[in-house]
């Protein structure tokens, strides 16, 4: 497997779990603040990833072409 496919497939996987924590952040506002604040955080630190990852797939597919 190559280092493009490898870096998009674990985008997709942080994509998803980022979305996952934010609706669990969303649902919890309201009924238990805390668990709201801790998916918050942990989205916020893979929304951190997404945007590294990101960058290293924007830089290795300019270089390929």
């Amino acid at each position: 497997m190559s280092r493009i496919s490898q870096l998009r497939r674990y985008r997709m996987h942080l994509e998803d779990r980022y979305r996952k924590l934010v609706e669990r952040a969303n649902d919890y506002k309201y009924v238990d603040e805390c668990k709201s604040d801790r998916s918050a955080f942990k989205a916020m630190k893979i929304l951190e990833k997404l945007n590294r990852i990101k960058y290293l797939d924007e830089d290795l597919s300019n270089t390929i072409m």
